[in-house]
């Protein structure tokens, strides 16, 4: 690529690599370019906090704290667990309670099970194999390796398979819908509980993802008994306190509030499903329901309010990132400097500009979807007076478990202070191989010592994408790194669309990242 590439059209850059750009939409998974919020300058300075609280914490997390001051957690998404592996045991699973899926499920292979499943794929295509139960056994005795200690752990959403729906009906002809949402209730509550199993006495914090539905592929009816059900097995093991409640706002929208467990001082994790704010999100039936949106959306605000009254410090967990959908974005081969949108996740920003405006509270978003490893950070591009701070919100993107997109599967162990809640390191583990059978899992990468940061906030992330974009060839070693770790134990292609997708790690909205990719035509 060119020293200007990023500032050129970017529908000249796709027609001219309009081959490289669909083998990269082909690999990555939902978007390339996930989460991230308005531009950052070249020199990427912070402005002084507003509140002091906040400054605080950013001095906590830059060190001023001791290292015996920081915990471990364990950080995990898009399982997408696959019952359907051995087609001959789903019958058993069907029949059976979920306490005895672990024994069927280990009990030796049906003889025709390979036959069967590469029938069930060619009837449910999919671009690849999401997690068998060995692969899932094995990530989890590698997290009781890697992650020993941790304090509690976050699983960002997307428990069950791609195409679970079209593979229950391709085995059971006609399902009941009831008996098809007891099967999905039933395979969400058993990965809940193996990893609950893999990490006892450690709170589980579990977020809804797109996949994660009794009725389809981002389908969801708010207030369901689908909901209700899935809400007991998630909350079932809260303090009463966070119980009760978290059991309602699960009920009516899939969302909920806990305080972190101790020893985390006064730190409180909010839980979105913002399945509801994807621009693909329909009713069971079909139709839209803003309703559901603006419902969780005033919940989050009064949420952040009492939060900033409290002093409470705030984790953000959902799935789907704000921001641009760069995957969408390439391969409908959008004119953005000439007035066509890109693709966006979700269908607004208020879930981003909401989060930007509680900046002084809010430590970290974390969310998904991708199955890549990415960092973010959102900014204000307006706003009220904490937006106007500049002190931002850092977005981490978790990676997969699931290799269906040729990735290693791979989880994350994060290091926050328990006093800030800021998150000053994270390492990722992968394994060796896709399927799990005799896999070796070891550190990629480390972020402290790849980055040579001392934490991971607004200000270090906000420097490091400035870096980036002064480096649109992306010769630098910083680039370089983390073009390789974005798509984990694998080639990476981000190096493809490497200017546009820098653009994205800081704009979240289409004006914005527009405006980065496209400068002379602000």
């Amino acid at each position: 690529m060119g020293g200007n590439r990023a500032g050129n059209s970017v529908e000249a850059f796709f027609r001219a690599n309009a081959g490289l750009c669909i083998l990269l939409a082909g690999i990555l998974l939902q978007a390339a370019g996930a989460a991230a919020q308005s531009s950052v300058n070249s020199t990427a300075t912070q402005p002084t906090p507003t509140h002091s609280e906040h400054a605080n914490a950013q001095a906590a997390a830059s060190g001023a704290l001791p290292a015996s001051e920081t915990i471990p957690v364990l950080l995990l998404s898009d399982i997408h667990f696959e019952p359907f592996w051995d087609p001959g045991k789903v019958p058993q699973l069907v029949a059976a309670p979920v306490s005895e899926w672990k024994a069927i499920l280990a009990a030796p292979q049906s003889a025709d099970r390979e036959t069967r499943f590469a029938s069930l794929e060619r009837s449910c295509p999919s671009r690849g194999e999401d997690t068998s139960n060995a692969l899932f056994e094995s990530s989890l005795r590698a997290i009781q390796t890697h992650a020993a200690g941790a304090k509690f752990a976050t699983l960002s959403g997307d428990l069950i398979s791609h195409g679970f729906n079209c593979k229950y009906a391709a085995l059971f002809p006609h399902p009941a819908p009831v008996d098809y949402r007891a099967f999905v209730e039933k395979t969400l509550d058993y990965v809940i509980e193996e990893l609950g199993s893999s990490l006892p006495g450690v709170p589980v914090y579990v977020a809804m993802g797109n996949n994660d539905s009794d009725c389809g592929d981002y389908r969801l009816n708010a207030h369901s008994e689908f909901l209700s059900a899935v809400g007991g097995e998630v909350a079932k093991e809260f303090p009463l306190p966070d119980r009760q409640s978290a059991m309602e706002t699960f009920a009516a929208g899939g969302y909920y509030s806990v305080a972190l467990p101790a020893p985390m001082r006064n730190g409180r994790l909010l839980v979105l499903n913002d399945i509801f704010m994807s621009s693909n999100y329909r009713t069971c039936s079909g139709k839209a329901d803003q309703t559901a949106v603006d419902a969780q959306l005033a919940w989050l605000e009064q949420q952040l309010a009492d939060a900033r009254r409290n002093k409470e410090t705030i984790w953000v967990m959902g799935h789907i990132p704000p921001g641009v959908d760069l995957h969408g974005t390439v391969t409908k081969m959008r004119d953005i400097c000439h007035g066509q949108s890109p693709e966006m996740f979700l269908s607004s920003e208020k879930m981003a500009d909401e989060l930007v405006e509680f900046s002084d509270v809010v430590r970290v978003a974390i969310f998904a979807h991708t199955h890549m490893d990415e960092m973010h950070v959102l900014t204000a591009e307006s706003g009220g007076q904490h937006a106007a701070s500049g002190s931002g919100v850092v977005v981490k993107g978790v990676s997969s478990i699931s290799p269906i997109n040729g990735n290693a599967p791979s989880f994350t162990v994060a290091h926050i202070h328990t006093s800030s809640a800021a998150l000053v390191d994270y390492r990722v583990f992968s394994s060796s191989n896709q399927t799990g059978v005799d896999a070796v899992w070891k550190e990629e990468y480390d972020y402290a010592k790849t980055y040579h940061e001392e934490a991971f906030t607004p200000a270090s992330v906000s420097k490091l994408i400035a870096g980036f974009k002064a480096d649109p060839d992306a010769k630098t070693k910083a680039s370089q790194d983390y073009i390789r770790d974005f798509f984990v134990g694998g080639d990476s292609p981000l190096g493809l669309v490497w200017p546009q997708y820098v653009c994205s790690m800081s704009n979240d909205s289409a004006q914005a990242f527009a405006s980065c990719v496209c400068p002379a035509a602000k």
